[in-house]
This record gives structure tokens, C-alpha cells and sequence, in this order.
């Protein structure tokens, strides 16, 4: 089979042939139709310090899928032949106090699809039977390809609850885009996105963003005077990783305020830990989905807005065949951009 991956410890990527893979007795066996590409690909494409120490070559790359079921092992009960369904990336060890405990998010050794396993850029690809998500027949293959970030931005829109409150979201990339209608989906009063590419500012807009803020030349607080805020954001979602998002975002939480992070930084960095117990502010963590309720949420969700679904469709804006996988990724570091899918298949 082709796939793309990573052959050697250094930069770059190769689109190799390979031998399919072996399903074992709790494996499923999915012919890749599409999938997303991520930050992680580019971290791993570029081989910094974080990919370095993750990533044992060979391994293919790619986490975010969504194909049709070719085989099942002979203890799988759970699915079928047949059958069209995504991925949890995250596969966990089932054994530690958190998986034992139900919290499965949490496990202590996750092995994870196409960074410590190999992965979904590729024509099939192999993970557990509890980590398969069954999607309708009628799903469209790249819609169902980008539900691991779906499940990202579901997971931090929905940490805190959002009825009546004021809202920023901190990074406009796809996620960030897919959480601004998640928000309104929610209940919040006002959206404020910030970001500094017009492009995705303009698709955070169309998801029911009450206003956009080019943090290149505006700065956040401005936004809180035009809509008339007068005490401050009470929720936050920081999704860029970028260290000055976070040090404004602080500075404009109201007393009290709750602030979730998803957006991962490169190198660790300061922020003002007064400002943070004098206003009494809550800062969480947030990494991948919670397993299985994010998933369970997010297809609801997609099933009662129609906004929802229209920021997911709209907010695929590249679709590449996988043996112009560099032109994917060169769009998807450009910044004018939402997501990027890779046509495994050619179905797109």
C-alpha cells in the first residue's frame, strides 16, 4: 500500500509502499477514504524538539481518518465489515488508576495513531475496536475525516458551561473556528475570535462570531468596549499556543473567569500568576477528547445545528490527493487556510 511517513530521525517525509497491515483478534482494519491534516504533521514533518522526542522511525503519520471497515479481528463484536466510521487517535492502556477509573482521557500511557503507532496517511490503517466510531453511510468522507478536531474543539468549548456568557477564543485555526460555533450552539451571549490571518477571521465570522479582532493591529480589550462589555470575558479558549494570547487573554477574564487551554506552546513561558489569584481565575488543560462523551456530544451536535454543520463543511477549504501530500502541507503552514484534507482514496 502507499503511505506517507516518516523514514529516518530528521526533516521530511517520504510516500513510501509498504505492506499492508495485520489485524489481530480486537482490531479493525479501515481503507482510509480521507484525512485531516493536523499540527502534529507539521511538528513531526518538521522534526523539532517535540516530534524528536516522541517519534521512532519508520512510522507512518497521520491521525485524523475516516474510511470503511475491510476486516475485524475475531473478538470484535462491536462493528462490521462494511460500515463507514473515524477514529479515537488516542489508544489507551486500560490498566492505569484513570482508565481503570473511567477516565480513559487520562491515561498515563497513550499510545497515539500516527505518532507512537503507525498512522492514517496511508490506505489502511489498524487501531482497537474500542477506539472505532461508527459514522452513517451517508457521511461524507472529509467531514468524517476532521471529527478528532471536531471532538478537540467540543472538548474545550463545552469545559465550562456557556449559557449567557462572554466568550474568547484565542487562535482561529480550524479548531477554533469549529469551537466559535460550538459556543453559539451553547448558549453564549457574545463570541469574540482573535487570530492574525483575515482569511480565517473571516470563517470564524461565518460561525456566528459576533466579532473578529486581527490581534496584529487591534487589541482585545477594544472588542470589549464595542460590544459594551464592561466587566470582562467570563470564559476563555485559548487555542493558538501562542504565549501572548494567553498573557491577553488573562488580562481580559472578568473576576473569576475560566480560561481552557488547548493550544499547545513550543518552548514554556511566563505569565502573570498574580493577575490569576487576584482575579480568581480557573485555567484547565485540555488534551484530546474525553473518551467516549466528546464523541457522543459532537454527533449530536452535528445533528441539531445547522450552523454546526456548516462551519465543519465550510471550514475544509483544501482537499490534496495524498501524492501532492507537499502542496497540503505547504497550504496548511501558509495560515490561508481552514483545514486541510488528503485524499487517500481519491474519492474526493
Amino acid at each position: 500500500m502507499r503511505a506517507l511517513a516518516k523514514t529516518h530521525a530528521g526533516p521530511g517525509l517520504e510516500l513510501i509502499d509498504r505492506a499492508e497491515p495485520e489485524c489481530g483478534p480486537s482490531d479493525v482494519k479501515i481503507k482510509v477514504l480521507a484525512a485531516g491534516l493536523c499540527g502534529t504533521d507539521l511538528h513531526l514533518e518538521q522534526w523539532d524538539d517535540w516530534a524528536a522526542g516522541q517519534v521512532h522511525p519508520p512510522m507512518v503519520i497521520g491521525h485524523e481518518f475516516f474510511g470503511e471497515i475491510v476486516e475485524v479481528g475475531a473478538d470484535v463484536t462491536s462493528c462490521s465489515v462494511g460500515q463507514k466510521a473515524s477514529g479515537e487517535g488516542h489508544v489507551v492502556c486500560g490498566m492505569c488508576r484513570n482508565c481503570r477509573a473511567g477516565r480513559r482521557q487520562m491515561c498515563i500511557a497513550v499510545d497515539s495513531v500516527g505518532v507512537n503507532r503507525d498512522g492514517a496517511f496511508a490506505e489502511y490503517v489498524i487501531v482497537p475496536d474500542t477506539n472505532v466510531w461508527v459514522q452513517p453511510d451517508d457521511m461524507r468522507p472529509e467531514v468524517g475525516a476532521v471529527f478528532d478536531p471536531l471532538g478537540n474543539a467540543t472538548h474545550t468549548a463545552l469545559m465550562f458551561p456557556l449559557v449567557g456568557e462572554d466568550v474568547l477564543i484565542t487562535g482561529a485555526g480550524p479548531i477554533g473556528v469549529m469551537g466559535a460555533a460550538i459556543a453559539r450552539h451553547a448558549g453564549a451571549r457574545y463570541i469574540v475570535v482573535t487570530d492574525v490571518s483575515d482569511y480565517r477571521l473571516d470563517l470564524a465570522r461565518r460561525a456566528g462570531a459576533d466579532m473578529v479582532v486581527n490581534v496584529a493591529n487591534t487589541r482585545i480589550h477594544e472588542a470589549q468596549t464595542t460590544l459594551g462589555m464592561t466587566e470582562g470575558f467570563d470564559v476563555a479558549l485559548e487555542m493558538s499556543g501562542n504565549p501572548a494570547a494567553l498573557r491577553e487573554t488573562i488580562e481580559n477574564m472578568n473576576h473569576g473567569g475560566r480560561i481552557a487551554l488547548l493550544g499547545l506552546p513550543k518552548e514554556a513561558f511566563a505569565i502573570d500568576f498574580g493577575r490569576v489569584i487576584t482575579h480568581m481565575l480557573t485555567i484547565r488543560g485540555v488534551y484530546g477528547r474525553e473518551m467516549f462523551e466528546t464523541w457522543y456530544a459532537a454527533s449530536a451536535m452535528m445533528h441539531t445545528s445547522e450552523l454546526l454543520r456548516q462551519t465543519v463543511g465550510s471550514v475544509i477549504t483544501h482537499t490534496v490527493p495524498l501524492e501532492e501530500w507537499p502542496r497540503a502541507f505547504e497550504a496548511a503552514r501558509s495560515g490561508e487556510c481552514g483545514k486541510v484534507v488528503l485524499d487517500i482514496a481519491g474519492v474526493l
